[in-house]
């Protein structure tokens, strides 16, 4: 299953593509790939590291610092990264409108030429992304034998600690979070479509969706794919067996920044209202404006149901795959556990709209293939080859909780191998299972990318209606369906923090 949906769409779509010199001309750019080069690569540098500005600070001070109810605080700060990025950025359009304070103060005409920017796409993104470097430096800190500190704080001051001992043996993991931040930022679709920057996704998109053109979405695809393959092949390499081993350091935490609590809270709200608050409410005030929500929501309804039955069966399709593919890996040591750490990051970071060529490459064809092509399933297929990867890393983690030594005793009573996993290393898994679930559903209600392209004729999910109206409808509409989007993302994640806090109070 991972061979046909994860590997094989992207395999099929290399293998075609480099199979004529025209792929190969296309490596050659002319003046306007190059433009498109450009623009790409600053995208992603440019949210790489504002993303890191942001979440670094945010990780050191939920690993070094005492913060009043840390867990719903780190929950709520990582929340933004679950958010459709194109939510965010249709908050953003709506924030640099004519209408308001903000367009007082700022000039109409500077404010527009603002919000539909390549630095405007940068900020929304590093908004966006910020959780992902937060969470690996704190990963990283909390790896960190807190004994070398102490030793340290007796014959230095804090900051010297930090910038000598800390950060340095931190930077590796922060590095790598960069580079998969970059990866996604270059990959995505939805924010760069709705802000009017031209990068290389959306002219894959445009040259199959609208123009037709399956051979030049083909060519284009190519320099794109092989700079996320090797950036994420990267990154991969520098987190090494990080990504699966969670265990914590041996040491204490030691009291660097105690001080700074108050200031590292200030700090957190800061971002949480900007990140998130700040989003919802400019919906929110936007959607206030329909005459009727309920009637909104109700010419929608088809969508919305739609939208909320494929993700529920993609998450449990996702997870039925990942949770043995996590197993695997947290069984399997040395170079072919961090070879399949490589493959399901790079997989992870192929861009959506290329995933969406490869699958339509692949299953658009005669016979049983074709039978596939133009049904619901086309989207099941998406989910499964955007989010397997994703899934298997997290369960790999979830697993190496479970000792070997409980499957080892079971093996040695006679239980056979499905019995055991059935009756000990799933039960043990539940709370992983649980989250892996809530996360592949949370990403596949929101995802675009692929579902824009596979979609069958007369079928939509909630995100391509969303996408496809914003032109041509009154933007309280618009707001109240992206709100309604968010409640449901919301849900099943506060259900989850609900549970992990009650197991960490117990």
């Amino acid at each position: 299953m991972f061979v046909v949906c994860c590997v094989l769409p992207v395999g099929y779509l290399l293998t075609v593509s480099l199979s004529s010199v025209d792929a190969f001309s296309a490596l050659l750019l002319d003046a306007r790939q190059r433009q498109l080069l450009y623009n790409t690569a600053l995208l992603g540098t440019g949210t790489a590291l504002l993303a890191t500005v942001i979440g670094a600070p945010l990780g050191l001070a939920l690993a070094r610092i005492a913060l009043p109810r840390k867990a719903i605080l780190r929950l709520a700060l990582a929340a933004p990264v679950l958010l459709p990025p194109y939510i965010v950025g249709l908050a953003w359009t709506y924030l640099g409108s004519s209408r308001g304070w903000v367009a007082t103060l700022a000039g109409h005409d500077l404010l527009s030429a603002w919000t539909y920017s390549l630095p405007a796409a940068i900020v929304v993104l590093s908004v966006v992304f910020y959780p992902l470097s937060m969470l690996a430096t704190e990963v990283a800190m909390r790896r960190i034998d807190g004994r070398l500190e102490e030793a340290a704080l007796v014959v230095a001051p804090p900051g010297r600690v930090m910038s000598r001992i800390t950060l340095p043996l931190a930077a590796p993991g922060v590095f790598a979070a960069a580079l998969v931040i970059f990866v996604l930022a270059v990959s995505e679709f939805g924010v760069p479509g709705l802000l009017r920057v031209r990068v290389y996704t959306t002219e894959v998109f445009t040259a199959f969706a609208a123009l037709y053109d399956f051979t030049r979405a083909i060519l284009l695809a190519v320099p794109l794919l092989l700079l996320c393959l090797i950036v994420a092949a990267v990154a991969a390499a520098l987190l090494g067996d990080r990504l699966v081993i969670t265990r914590r350091s041996a040491g204490t935490r030691p009291a660097l920044f105690d001080e700074w609590q108050r200031p590292a809270t200030l700090g957190a709200l800061v971002v949480l209202t900007v990140a998130l608050l700040l989003p919802l409410a400019i919906l929110v005030s936007e959607a206030m404006a329909a005459q009727s929500i309920s009637a909104v929501l109700a010419g929608f309804g088809s969508a919305i149901a739609n939208s909320l039955v494929l993700a529920a069966a993609g998450a449990t399709a996702v997870v039925s795959v990942a949770v043995w593919l996590g197993y695997a890996r947290a069984r399997t040591a040395g170079r072919m556990g961090q070879g399949a750490d490589i493959l399901f990051i790079v997989l992870f970071a192929v861009p959506s709209t290329i995933v969406g060529v490869g699958l339509i490459l692949l299953w658009n064809r005669p016979g049983p293939f074709g039978a596939v092509y133009g049904t619901d399933i086309m989207l099941l297929l998406g989910y499964l080859a955007r989010f397997v990867p994703v899934a298997a890393l997290a369960l790999a983690a979830s697993a190496r909780y479970v000792p070997v030594s409980h499957e080892e005793a079971a093996a040695v009573s006679g239980a056979g191998w499905l019995r055991t996993m059935w009756g000990i290393v799933l039960p043990q898994m539940r709370l992983g299972l649980a989250a892996a679930w809530v996360v592949a559903f949370v990403l596949a209600f929101g995802e675009l990318g692929v579902s824009i392209l596979v979609a069958p004729p007369g079928e939509a999910t909630l995100p391509i209606r969303i996408y496809t109206i914003i032109a041509n409808t009154p933007s309280s509409h618009v707001a109240a369906l992206a709100l309604l989007q968010t409640a449901v993302i919301f849900v099943p994640l506060a259900a989850l923090g609900a549970a992990m806090s009650l197991r960490e109070a117990r």
